[in-house]
Formats: C-alpha cells, sequence, structure tokens
C-alpha cells in the first residue's frame, strides 16, 4: 500500500433538516457550544473531531453523515483510490482557508470524504 500512514478521520459532517434542532442537540451530546455557527454551516471542535452540520445536505446534496480522512495530498490520494475502484462524486475543489476537500464513492455506493489543509 502506498501513501501516507498519518491519515485518520477528523472531520464528519452529517446532514440536517432543521438547523436549529440540529445544533441544540449536537450542542448538548458534546457539552461545547459550536466554534462556527452561519446559517449554512455549523461546526463544532470536541478531542481533535470536528463535526459539522450541513442544512439540506448543502450544495453536494448529503444524504448521511460523510467521514472525512485528512491526506497530506489530496490529489495524490484521489488517483490512488480511483485506481483501486472508487468513483469520484465531488471533484477536488477549495473551500475556502487554505481547504480542499472531495469525495468518492466506494464499489457500494458509500461516500468517502478526503481533505487537504494547505
Amino acid at each position: 500500500m502506498t501513501g501516507s500512514s498519518s491519515q485518520e478521520i477528523k472531520t464528519v459532517l452529517h446532514p440536517v433538516s432543521d438547523l436549529a434542532k440540529a445544533k441544540a442537540v449536537y450542542a448538548a451530546l458534546l457539552g461545547v457550544a459550536p466554534q462556527t455557527d452561519s446559517s449554512y454551516y455549523v461546526g463544532f471542535e470536541v478531542g481533535g473531531q470536528h463535526i459539522g452540520l450541513v442544512p439540506g445536505g448543502g450544495p453536494q446534496g448529503m444524504t448521511s453523515p460523510v467521514a472525512y480522512w485528512h491526506v497530506p495530498d489530496i490529489e495524490a490520494k484521489l488517483a490512488e483510490v480511483i485506481a483501486a475502484g472508487a468513483t469520484v462524486k465531488e471533484a477536488a475543489h477549495d473551500v475556502g482557508g487554505g481547504r480542499r476537500v472531495a469525495t468518492v464513492t466506494d464499489p457500494d455506493g458509500n461516500v468517502l470524504g478526503l481533505l487537504q489543509d494547505r
């Protein structure tokens, strides 16, 4: 297997239908207020993990939670997982703050996220 062994899941995004209600539940569950709180995204940082709430599944149309593996080189990892049989769902793109994300589907249609911070 190629690639870095430092990859880990640090970010999980959850699509929500009611952002205010979901924010209250996750704040109670995690025991902290959100660090990012806007009408299009609410994010919590707890124990080195980032939990994000995306109203309506966001522009990517999420229908279930998506775990994001933090990788040192998103293009290289995309090429590696595509060669192994994954299909690109959302090509690598900038989301601001030096962060790039992409999603792929595994052979069973499960969505897997990749995230690179620059």
